[in-house]
């Protein structure tokens, strides 16, 4: 688990904890989405935890024209808030997407770098609540962050969904696949992407679950993932990265093979029927 507070001497001598900061951590993208047409970011999900009001940020990056209709992808982060590697490695794939927009030519992007922001806050896995949110998906959750994500993916009816998620007890990087029949396409190379940076974890089991080559077929019920009754199915991928690497590496492996998914799903996507 990362540490949930960052230490400070006050002037009184006693030792205070100080939250991760919300605001700076997405200044970087809304400095961005302030003078690029390329990124928009809208700030109107909000609940209320308290007496302080949260929300849940999206940032859609649209890529330059390619076709009649763009693609949509959602990509997640932060459900655990003890887990900022796939947040900051958002920001940093924001970042390279607006000094390198052709990567996601043919695509409409919608980034949701923070969807547990107590849990960030706090440094928890779980929501203040005491939730883990990712657990809570198409169950009539009451919690406000899984209502507010589910409207998400029923109103924008993603072609593709792709979460980051850590995990300490894994020495290497791997993934989950659900959904396309094509997803089985799409993870191999983002793992080969990844291991430029990471080692990948080939064993026979990974968190409980059977794993072939750094690959999951079967998952957690509860987790972020597509209305039950879509059809046709998204392709679903859960990456994750082991806690115990060097913060660059991680950030790197994740923004790498974000950017191999997209590459490569766009490369797919004519010839889906016939895979």
């Amino acid at each position: 688990m990362q540490a949930t507070m960052t230490a400070l001497e006050t002037n009184a001598g006693t030792i205070a904890t100080v939250p991760r900061s919300l605001a700076d951590l997405l200044a970087p993208l809304d400095e961005i989405a302030a003078r690029s047409p390329s990124l928009v970011v809208s700030h109107d999900a909000h609940f209320e935890v308290g007496n302080r009001t949260y929300e849940l940020p999206r940032y859609v990056f649209i890529g330059p024209k390619a076709g009649d209709e763009p693609i949509r992808i959602g990509i997640f982060a932060g459900i655990h808030g003890d887990e900022p590697e796939g947040v900051h490695a958002l920001v940093r794939f924001l970042q390279t997407l607006d000094a390198r927009p052709e990567l996601a030519e043919g695509y409409c992007l919608f980034i949701y770098p923070i969807c547990n922001p107590t849990g960030f806050e706090d440094g928890s896995r779980h929501s203040r609540s005491g939730k883990d949110l990712n657990r809570e998906f198409w169950k009539n959750s009451a919690e406000p962050e899984v209502k507010l994500l589910e409207k998400e993916l029923i109103s924008q009816a993603f072609h593709g969904i792709i979460s980051l998620h850590t995990d300490d007890t894994s020495h290497g990087f791997y993934g989950f696949v659900s959904g396309a029949t094509l997803t089985q396409h799409l993870i191999e190379p983002a793992l080969r992407a990844a291991e430029r940076f990471l080692p990948r974890n080939s064993n026979g089991i990974i968190d409980g679950f059977d794993a072939r080559a750094g690959v999951i077929h079967t998952g957690y019920e509860g987790v972020l993932s597509a209305p039950p009754a879509t059809r046709p199915r998204p392709f679903e991928i859960i990456l994750e990265t082991p806690s115990d690497a060097e913060k660059h590496k991680k950030e790197a492996a994740f923004t790498q093979a974000l950017q191999t998914i997209l590459a490569e799903y766009r490369s797919l996507v004519a010839y889906a029927p016939n895979l």
